[in-house]
């Protein structure tokens, strides 16, 4: 009778392991064929080089030593690096002063103002690059009408040395409204007997802010910060729309994301576009590691 029972359950066990694996069959098999297939596929592609005798050949490290030395390349890695390092901090500084406009309870219209910082994020990055592109226009945008009615000199933002800060501006309109979301959804959830507390204590409202809202809302930050830092080094529609329009401050390998695609489609050169995304990929998966660590350490 023990024998039985004992073998009963182990079917029954049996039979539970089988079920849970049926329901998360269906996500398991498509996230291996839109995930980890492509990423096989190019870790496969990038040990190959097509040589004009011999086609298609195995080279083992080869385009990843070239990637490595190659000047382009880490010219790109440099731009994003110097973007992020800029346009991130601001982006996030305005996303949680907004936030904390709108927690506070003194914004008039607070519904339709936070709409309204969040409706640029709806807009989609390829529209909204080609209308600030013509909006930075000398000749037909905004800035050239300007220029035309008070008969002053605005300068250039496709030339060479403002492009980036151009780029950095657009983005920083798509995502403020993004960011904002996210720091505001953690302020809601704020008890609010530490607001009780504080202000029987005579807190101040910039106390607030520093001894109880931003300590609260950090795991918040920490996110937002590893989604800003990945979309950063994964910067390619703002520059590419913008390209046809400053052809010469925007170059084939602007950003590493740029310079991959023109490498596959304009150059015809696939696997060593595969290792250049590998490596990009790697290293965007060390900075935001590091980024995490980091805001977990001083959580912790």
């Amino acid at each position: 009778m023990t024998v039985t029972s004992s073998n009963t359950a182990l079917a029954r066990r049996s039979k539970q392991s089988w079920s849970g694996w049926l329901f998360i069959g269906p996500f398991m098999a498509i996230f291996a064929l839109v995930f980890l297939a492509p990423i096989a596929y190019s870790i496969y592609l990038s040990f190959f080089r097509n040589r004009l005798v011999g086609g298609n050949s195995f080279v083992g490290f080869a385009n990843y030593t070239q990637a490595l030395s190659d000047p382009q390349f880490w010219s790109a890695v440099g731009r994003v690096t110097l973007f992020l390092s800029v346009q991130v901090p601001v982006m996030l500084l305005i996303a949680l002063c907004v936030a904390l406009a709108l927690d506070s309870g003194r914004v008039y219209g607070k519904s339709f103002f936070r709409i309204s910082i969040f409706l640029p994020y709806a807009v989609p990055a390829v529209v909204a690059s080609l209308m600030w592109g013509f909006m930075y226009g000398t000749r037909f945008g905004l800035v050239g009408n300007i220029n035309s009615a008070l008969g002053i000199k605005i300068p250039d933002p496709l030339a060479p040395e403002l492009i980036l800060a151009s780029i950095g501006n657009i983005v920083t309109w798509e995502f403020i409204g993004y960011n904002m979301l996210i720091f505001y959804a953690a302020l809601r959830v704020i008890p609010k007997s530490l607001y009780e507390a504080a202000e029987i204590d005579g807190a101040s409202q910039f106390h607030l802010i520093t001894a109880i809202k931003i300590p609260a809302i950090r795991g918040a930050l920490v996110v937002a910060s590893i989604f800003s830092v990945i979309g950063s080094f994964q910067l390619f529609n703002e520059p590419s729309i913008l390209q046809s329009l400053a052809p010469n401050s925007i170059s084939t390998y602007f950003t590493p994301n740029l310079y991959a695609y023109s490498l596959s489609f304009s150059g015809q050169q696939h696997n060593y576009s595969a290792t250049v995304a590998i490596i990009m990929g790697i290293i965007t998966m060390i900075v935001a590691y590091a980024v995490q660590l980091r805001g977990t350490r001083k959580e912790s």
